[in-house]
């Protein structure tokens, strides 16, 4: 099957301390590593307010996991997100070559370096 680049976002249930919310990470990540995923990177964004609330809660704990593998990994991977409680809400994702190009420049941290080398030229002169 073809290989391909896969982001996922879940979110966690709020009520959990933060030993709970890296063993629940862990188990996903793991979860891809088992079935031969390659996982290119892992971002916690903390815990953030939702747009609306989603069983009765109004904040959660956001997750980006970015990961590479074949078709049936995500099948295998949103089958364990539903049938873990701690998480709230997922989506996952394919990138295209773009998508795949722009993540690789915001990891690097060369998103908006253009935008504020101008910025200080322009205080500069």
């Amino acid at each position: 099957m073809e290989v391909r680049n896969y982001e996922t976002v879940f979110i966690l249930t709020p009520v959990l301390n933060e030993s709970q919310v890296q063993e629940t990470v862990e188990k996903f990540t793991q979860v891809l590593k088992e079935n031969s995923a390659d996982i290119i990177s892992t971002e916690a964004w903390g815990l953030k307010k939702l747009a609306y609330p989603i069983q009765k809660k109004s904040t959660g704990y956001y997750f980006l996991v970015e990961f590479t593998g074949s078709g049936n990994i995500v099948d295998t991977l949103e089958l364990a997100f539903r049938r873990d409680e701690r998480v709230i809400r997922f989506l996952t994702t394919v990138l295209d070559k773009h998508a795949v190009a722009y993540n690789q420049r915001r990891r690097n941290g060369e998103m908006n370096q253009q935008k504020a080398k101008q910025q200080s030229e322009a205080v500069a002169q």
